[in-house]
């Protein structure tokens, strides 16, 4: 089924107001029930910004709960916050593992770097690397009104630099804290020349905590291909996304829920992993403006290359 979307703004740099083209597929689910400097710190944004309510499809599409093994769930441990292990080195057929991190200690592994300032488009927007805190085995990018910044909303947001491929698999356990309307919490990967699009939100709330959306951003005129899932944001989930020269696969607890199988639209660039919140206050949007402070707590992430 074809469905447009609402377009986008971009969020790096000064902003530049991107119109997106009319070209999405609303993939089937199988089994499912109901920036530029390598700096410490990145002032631009990666990820772009729904200037309107993004039109969903008619139904979205109910995911099960449940862990299931068929990709990167990983294994059973009750003493990771989230009661799992990330996968192992070996635990993606055709894959190898790549780079893994449960956030140990309490500051960030090396190659992981922060957002800083206000994203393009976005005014109302800030980020702060005190606002990406590690502790207790997992990483929290954090939205509340912060003393230091006038009591404006803030976020966290970064970006794994120290890794970039073309084709691979990635996971992220996550989960969101909080109640009511949130930030934009999103896991994504961006093209590592920073040259947009291509871009793969492969988890992205909307300010939501009982819906995800994917989306693949691609072609010159930025061109989006997306599809949401009904699901509790709340709990702890590990969010994957298979990338090929031929498909992207959606993965939620090990079980596919969306599929881009137009090989035209597939990235074939190298790309880096990305997470990020986003407020939306003064964006000119409906959504993405908090009331109450919420994080995104990050238990672990894995990534994989082909073999």
């Amino acid at each position: 089924m074809r469905r447009s979307k609402a377009p986008y703004k971009a969020r790096r740099g000064v902003g530049t107001t991107v119109v997106a083209a009319i070209a999405v597929a609303c993939g089937g689910v199988a089994v499912l029930a109901p920036t530029t400097s390598l700096a410490t710190t990145l002032v631009s944004a990666h990820h772009r910004l729904h200037t309107t309510t993004p039109t969903t499809t008619p139904t979205t599409t109910p995911v099960a709960t449940g862990p299931s093994t068929t990709y990167g769930t990983g294994t059973a441990d009750s003493s990771q916050p989230s009661g799992m292990d990330p996968p192992g080195a070996n635990a993606l057929a055709g894959y190898t593992q790549t780079y893994v991190t449960d956030f140990p200690g309490t500051s960030l592994p090396a190659g992981w770097y922060t957002y800083s300032g206000t994203p393009g488009g976005d005014p109302g927007a800030l980020w702060a690397s005190s606002h990406d805190v590690v502790g207790g085995g997992m990483l929290q990018l954090e939205t509340y009104q912060d003393p230091a910044y006038n009591n404006q909303w803030v976020s966290g947001g970064l970006k794994m630099s120290g890794i970039s491929q073309i084709y691979g698999a990635y996971f992220v356990r996550s989960r969101v804290v909080g109640t009511g309307t949130g930030p934009d919490d999103v896991a994504l990967l961006w093209p590592a020349n920073n040259s947009w699009p291509p871009e793969v939100d492969f988890n992205e709330t909307l300010g939501s905590d009982t819906s995800s959306t994917a989306t693949l951003h691609y072609g010159s005129t930025n061109n989006m291909d997306y599809r949401t899932a009904s699901i509790d944001m709340t709990q702890w989930h590990t969010w994957g996304v298979i990338w090929t020269p031929t498909s992207i696969t959606y993965t939620v607890d090990g079980v596919v829920w969306g599929t881009v199988a137009v090989a035209s639209e597939i990235p074939n660039t190298p790309m880096t992993l990305d997470l990020q919140q986003q407020t939306m206050c003064d964006a000119g949007v409906n959504w993405g403006c908090p009331t109450t402070p919420q994080s995104m707590d990050v238990n672990w992430v894995a990534e994989y290359a082909p073999n």
